[in-house]
């Protein structure tokens, strides 16, 4: 047999054993269960609110229990332990078989299920849900919750830590489901903490103390001092006005770019035979350009005399 089918074997027998118990055990106040395999067989702990009505008179019950565990479910050997529940009110399967009764007996569903989690959260649960589900109060089946405290619903709290109880109430209109679960106190939870008062804390007004003595402690020192230039280095300085420095370099790149225009167009000219439309066009481009030329030079030229004037 494969994995997954042993699998889905072992949890079918597994909650037909848990079905089993509850019935037969319904009035002991049956608790839950735990089985293990051992060499020596099949142990089950069985927990119970009344331990003497599951072993019964002389061990009659518990034999008779034993006996149909052998027949029903073809178990070898079943060793069977009954534990007493300490508390019944933070047993979720008890809680649950409970306020299943109390609705079978007419109680108000939303009466019976207040008073059942405040019993509850009276024992000293950290959490507790009860949801309640079914033809509560009419002819249209709803979901009612009870919730107090803190609870878990998913992730591996919700397995390890949440305890879980189903019971049914059948009722004229119809069963009700009841689902319980609750958080025992003393629960170790995962986002749990504690402040403890014994602990070491650095004390941070003496660090800020220490920074600012830092501080001050630099801006008393000296600050490094900054190389001088001597006076036996020779340092070249410019004695001419930049301006008439720029302006010299862009009369300059002015006249060298329309000498060489000047002459890709002749270039061109001469290379390439024209007709009289374009030759004349040439001509008066290079007019133009030597105009242009000749008016940027006056107006440096004369730029240059009214600095001088001043």
């Amino acid at each position: 047999m494969a994995d997954e089918h042993q699998f889905i074997e072992d949890g079918l027998r597994r909650s037909q054993i848990n079905e089993f118990f509850a019935d037969e055990l319904g009035r002991a106040g049956y608790g839950g269960m735990d089985v293990a395999q051992t060499p020596m067989g099949t142990q089950i702990v069985l927990k119970a609110e009344k331990p003497g009505m599951v072993i019964g008179k002389g061990g009659k019950n518990i034999r008779k229990i034993t006996t149909e565990l052998e027949d029903r479910f073809d178990m070898d050997d079943p060793q069977i332990d009954v534990q007493e529940v300490d508390e019944p009110d933070l047993n979720a399967q008890i809680v649950a078989d409970r306020l299943a009764n109390a609705l079978e007996r007419g109680w108000y569903f939303r009466k019976a299920g207040h008073t059942t989690i405040d019993r509850i959260m009276d024992a000293g649960a950290l959490g507790a849900e009860i949801v309640l589900s079914g033809k509560v109060t009419g002819a249209r089946s709803r979901v009612e919750k009870f919730n107090r405290g803190y609870i878990k619903h998913n992730g591996e709290p919700a397995e390890e830590v949440v305890d879980h109880g189903q019971g049914v109430a059948v009722m004229k209109l119809g069963t009700i489901g009841v689902n319980v679960k609750i958080i025992p106190p003393g629960a170790q939870l995962p986002d749990d903490f504690d402040v403890r008062e014994d602990a070491e804390v650095p004390e941070v007004e003496q660090a800020a103390a220490d920074a600012d003595e830092g501080v001050e402690s630099l801006l008393e020192e000296e600050p490094e001092e900054v190389p001088d230039v001597g006076a036996d280095e020779d340092v070249d300085v410019p004695d001419e006005d930049p301006a008439d420095v720029i302006d010299e370099e862009v009369v300059e790149e002015v006249v060298e770019e329309t000498q060489e225009t000047a002459e890709d167009a002749t270039d061109v000219a001469a290379e390439e035979p024209v007709g009289d439309a374009d030759a004349d066009d040439v001509d008066e481009l290079d007019e133009e350009i030597e105009e242009e030329a000749a008016d940027l030079v006056a107006e440096m030229e004369a730029a240059d005399e009214d600095e001088e004037d001043e």
